[in-house]
C-alpha cells in the first residue's frame, strides 16, 4: 500500500494548494501500487487524476466557492491583503517579449515539481519595473488567476514602523507565510523598502529592513511567487536585482497596442466602422489604466441610456478626459 512519503507528500502539497505536485504524487502513488502488483488500485487512481485534469481544463482555476484557507490571522490580518483574482493572461495586452517572459513563468510553475525533481528551480522571484498604469498589479493578479493560488498583497502602511527591529520582525512574518500558504505575495511601491543605501533621504530603519529583505529572499525556498513592482527602478539598491529569477520591464503601450485594447473594451458596444486606429491616435499617451478607466466610463454612460450603443465621438470624449485628469496628477506630483 503507499508509503508514509507519498502520504506526506500528498498532505503536504493539499495544504499548499499545490495541485500539479498533488496530481504528480498521486501518479506516483499509482506506479508504486503497480510495480507492487496491485494493478486495479494503480488504474482506480490513474483515473481519477485524469477525471481532475479533464475537469480542470473546462472550469477556472479560482472557483467562487474555493475556501480561504490562506485567510491571514492574527498579526498577519494586518501585514496581508488576501483576495482570489479570475484574472487570465488572455486579458493582458502585452508587447510580444513580456508575453514571453509571463506565458514562461506560468508554464514553470505549472511544471514545478518535474523542474524540482531534476534539480533545477522553476521561476518564482519576479521584479517588475516600469510607469505607473502600465500593467505591474494586475500581473500579479493573473499569476494569481492562471495558477488558481490566492493574491497576498503586502501592505506597506502596516509592515514599517518607526521602532527599531519590529519592520523586521514583520517582514520575518510575510516570509513565514509564503511557506505556509502557497501563493503570489506582491510587494507593490517596492522602493519604499528596497531603496539603495546611502542616498541622502537613507533612514537607518529602512536600511536595516532592506537587509533583511535580501537576506529573506535569498533564504526563501518555499513555493510561493514573491513579486515585487516598482515605478522607480533607478532607485532600488543594486543588489536586489541578482536576488530576482526575473526582471520583467513594462512600458507605455504602443498605438497597435492601444488598438487592441480598445477593440477588446468596446467592439460588442459598438455599431458599424469603428475607427480603431483614430481612437488609438486619441489615446497616445495614455496608459493602459487611463485607456481602461476611460472605456469604462464609455460603457457605464451606455448602460445609464438603456444601453445605447457606444459612438467613436464618445469614446474620444472619454479619452480627453482622462488625458486632461491625467495631466492635473502629474502636475501635483511634481
Amino acid at each position: 500500500m503507499a508509503n508514509a512519503n507519498h502520504l506526506k507528500a500528498l498532505l503536504k502539497s493539499h495544504l499548499e494548494g499545490d495541485e500539479q505536485r498533488f496530481l504528480s504524487t498521486a501518479l506516483q502513488l499509482a506506479a508504486n501500487e503497480a510495480r507492487a502488483g496491485r494493478t486495479q488500485l494503480a488504474e482506480e487512481i490513474r483515473a481519477l487524476v485524469d477525471q481532475t485534469k479533464d475537469r480542470r481544463a473546462v472550469r477556472p482555476l479560482v472557483h467562487d466557492s474555493a475556501i480561504p484557507i490562506g485567510r491571514p490571522r492574527g498579526e498577519l490580518a494586518g501585514l496581508l491583503a488576501v483576495s482570489y483574482p479570475k484574472k487570465r493572461l488572455s486579458d493582458m495586452v502585452l508587447n510580444p517579449a513580456l508575453s514571453v517572459q509571463l506565458d514562461r513563468i506560468i508554464r514553470e510553475q505549472r511544471n514545478a515539481q518535474r523542474i524540482l525533481e531534476r534539480g533545477l528551480s522553476p521561476r518564482r522571484k519576479l521584479l517588475l519595473v516600469g510607469p505607473p498604469g502600465t500593467g505591474k498589479t494586475l500581473t500579479a493578479s493573473v499569476l494569481a488567476g492562471e495558477l488558481g493560488v490566492p493574491l497576498f498583497q503586502v501592505r506597506l502602511d502596516g509592515l514599517i514602523t518607526k521602532f527599531m527591529g519590529e519592520t523586521a520582525a514583520k517582514l520575518r512574518q510575510v516570509f513565514d507565510s509564503t511557506s505556509n500558504a502557497r501563493g503570489v505575495y506582491l510587494f507593490d511601491e517596492f522602493d519604499a523598502i528596497g531603496s539603495q543605501r546611502g542616498l541622502p533621504n537613507d533612514v537607518g530603519e529602512i536600511r536595516r529592513v532592506l537587509n533583511s529583505f535580501l537576506l529573506m529572499i535569498e533564504q526563501d525556498e518555499s513555493h510561493s511567487l514573491i513579486v515585487a513592482a516598482t515605478n522607480h527602478p533607478e532607485v532600488l539598491d543594486h543588489a536586489l536585482f541578482r536576488r530576482f529569477d526575473d526582471v520583467l520591464e513594462y512600458a507605455p503601450p504602443s498605438q497597435k497596442e492601444l488598438s487592441i485594447l480598445l477593440r477588446g473594451k468596446l467592439s460588442a458596444h459598438m455599431r458599424g466602422r469603428v475607427p480603431w486606429a483614430q481612437l488609438a491616435s486619441t489615446a497616445a499617451g495614455l496608459s493602459y489604466a487611463e485607456v481602461t478607466r476611460a472605456t469604462d466610463e464609455a460603457l457605464k454612460e451606455s448602460i445609464m441610456e438603456s444601453e445605447r450603443p457606444i459612438t467613436a465621438s464618445d469614446v474620444k470624449r472619454m479619452l480627453e478626459e482622462r488625458r486632461v485628469a491625467s495631466g492635473r496628477s502629474k502636475a501635483r506630483a511634481r
